[in-house]
């Protein structure tokens, strides 16, 4: 064997058909493109969304609602979780470092501590907003809530 008889499997290459090369090859005339209208044209391109004339839905269906831009997004974070951590991996001061590591958040999160469950020992906790609730159960068992920006 060498360089001279080297090719390709049998069957692995398949050409492609080729259209409107006459009308011996069985594919001419209109090249399988059908009688006349603009996909039987050269440079031919539909319009996103059109829909064979018929009104598009982007048309038929009326705008509404509203994004706000300066909406803050947080993650919410209740306290049966950090009860949960503070159990099991013996944490007692929550940063926004040990919610990263811990897989709660990813580097640009904002936190939000939220209120549902209960606090079994003192904690301290840093976030970026506390609802009530949570700030109140966090301070009664004698914890710190320190708010961030």
């Amino acid at each position: 064997m060498n360089l001279s008889n080297l090719k390709p499997a049998k069957g692995s290459i398949k050409h492609s058909k080729r259209i409107g090369r006459g009308a011996g090859s069985g594919k001419g005339g209109t090249a399988t493109r059908g009688n006349k209208g603009a996909k039987a044209r050269s440079g031919y391109h539909q319009k996103i969304g059109f829909e064979g004339g018929q009104m598009p839905i982007y048309r038929r269906l009326p705008k509404f609602g509203f994004k706000n831009r300066n909406r803050i997004e947080y993650v919410a974070i209740n306290l049966d979780t950090l009860t949960a951590l503070s159990e099991s991996k013996n944490i007692t001061e929550f940063t926004l470092e040990v919610f990263q590591q811990n897989g709660l958040i990813s580097s640009h999160d904002r936190i939000k501590i939220l209120g549902r469950g209960e606090v079994s020992k003192a904690l301290t906790v840093v976030a970026h907003a506390f609802s009530n609730t949570a700030k109140e159960a966090i301070e009664s068992k004698g914890g710190v809530a320190t708010v961030i920006n």
